[in-house]
């Protein structure tokens, strides 16, 4: 509150700096008894805006990104700012010591590259001192004190930064792994990678043939696959060195053993044995966005019609495609409408000749599935090997052509066999379906008839 007090009984004039000056007209005769015995006071308050208008005012501004708090060693608790800068400038201390003072200078108002001028420390070089400690913070709740203390060095947080990824407990694991095998951060960074994505590889070939709860068979089946799809690139020199890594990291009998058959064990054409248990599974995979994008080796097939008469498409596509030149320019052996570009998964890595991709409108009734499925109704494409034609196993799944006006549809071997077929358009290796964005597994075995 504001008071202004007047002691003049015969001014015309009042000036506030609320209030302009006027002037005023000369007071009424009134008796002398009235007037007020004390002196005049006028008092002029001034409101404050309202919290709401207060803070929609604040909610417009730009409020910069503000990291959770981290807490500081005791010894650097109470350190004011140039004590922290100090700190990191010198570098004193141990780096998971020294890292959370990053963090705390942001939250008073630094950014990055600010810190970096100052102290020398490079912005991506404070990032990993931060992810690196929040890495090692969560070793030392789920590790011995040993394995913690491994990553003290000044290489720690380049190694620990890699496993950032991985949930807390395939850290743990991870760590032991890493610290028994001597990784450095360009090997540990490939551990992560193999560990992260081998879920998501259920249903590809080989893939129960490796054990995902441990890192070094997660490894192992990383390199494995390399190895296929080396293969579909035609460098067999590439595609023994990946096996050889696959054999060297594996940690389980069954994980080496399947390595091993494709290192030595080989018939007398030069292929690959194959297992007739394993060689029935047929996945059936639902994309991710960008998966193409992210793959280093890719499969080119040509796309064929599921409906009627679309197996005369399928006899009439190329049967080879090949990459030529340093671009990998791929050349097909005739010309071809349609195409379709998939990652090189298992299934289709060792396709060189006779892969076709049948590309249906509806998955309800081509699929032999068990019961009504929700998503019957949504495209599917059929990868299957023209060059597998014959029904060899009871179990095992083939293209074929309906009857009348059905279009083409996939059936199992035992029902062929039992309709008295022999040949039909190609074993099917792969079911794909198209990404989306709640991404959900593939469909497991016991769904299919």
């Amino acid at each position: 509150m504001l008071s202004l007090t007047v002691n003049t009984p015969n001014p015309t004039y009042l000036s506030t700096p609320f209030l302009p000056n006027h002037r005023h007209p000369p007071p009424p005769p009134s008796n002398p008894q009235n007037r007020p015995s004390k002196p005049l006071s006028i008092s002029a308050i001034i409101i404050p805006p309202s919290s709401s208008t207060s803070h929609k005012q604040q909610s417009q501004l730009y409020q910069p990104y503000r990291p959770p708090p981290t807490l500081l060693p005791a010894k650097w608790r109470f350190l004011d700012t140039n004590q922290k800068l100090d700190i990191l400038t010198d570098r004193l201390g141990q780096w998971f010591e020294y890292a959370p003072l990053i963090t705390s200078l942001i939250q008073e108002g630094f950014i990055s590259t600010t810190i970096e001028e100052i102290t020398g420390i490079a912005s991506i070089e404070q990032n990993r001192l931060v992810v690196a400690t929040q890495v090692r913070d969560s070793l030392v709740e789920d590790t011995e004190p040993e394995t913690v203390a491994f990553f003290d060095n000044p290489a720690g947080p380049k190694i620990l930064y890699e496993l950032r990824v991985l949930s807390a407990e395939q850290r743990a694991v991870a760590a032991r792994y890493l610290i028994a095998n001597g990784f450095d951060a360009r090997k540990t960074e490939e551990l992560a990678r193999s560990m992260k994505d081998y879920p998501r590889r259920y249903g590809d070939k080989w893939y129960q043939s490796f054990d995902g709860n441990l890192p070094g068979d997660c490894l192992a089946y990383m390199y494995f696959r390399q190895a296929q799809e080396h293969k579909t690139a035609f460098s067999p020199e590439q595609s023994i060195t990946a096996l050889e890594k696959a054999l060297e990291m594996a940690e389980t009998e069954k994980a080496r053993q399947r390595v091993l058959r494709d290192l030595e064990a080989k018939d007398g054409d030069g292929k690959e044995e194959v297992n007739p248990d394993e060689l029935v599974k047929v996945p059936v995979v639902r994309m991710a966005y960008g998966e193409v994008a992210e793959s280093t080796v890719v499969a080119v097939f040509p796309v064929c019609s599921g409906d009627a008469g679309g197996e005369i498409e399928v006899g009439d596509a190329p049967w080879e495609c090949r990459t030529r030149g340093s671009f990998g320019i791929v050349k097909a052996e005739k010309g071809w409408s349609r195409w379709v570009v998939l990652p090189g998964w298992g299934p289709v890595a060792g396709l060189k000749r006779g892969g076709v991709a049948v590309a249906f409108s509806k998955a309800g009734g081509v699929l032999p599935w068990k019961g009504k499925r929700r998503d019957a109704n949504e495209e599917i494409l059929v990868v299957a090997d023209r060059g597998r034609k014959v029904v060899e196993y009871d179990e095992g799944f083939y293209l074929v052509s309906g009857v009348g006006k059905e279009g083409l549809k996939v059936e199992r071997g035992d029902k062929l066999k039992a309709k008295g077929m022999v040949n039909t358009l190609g074993a099917v290796v792969l079911v794909v379906r198209p990404p989306r964005d709640d991404n959900d597994n593939t469909l497991s075995d016991v769904e299919w008839e």
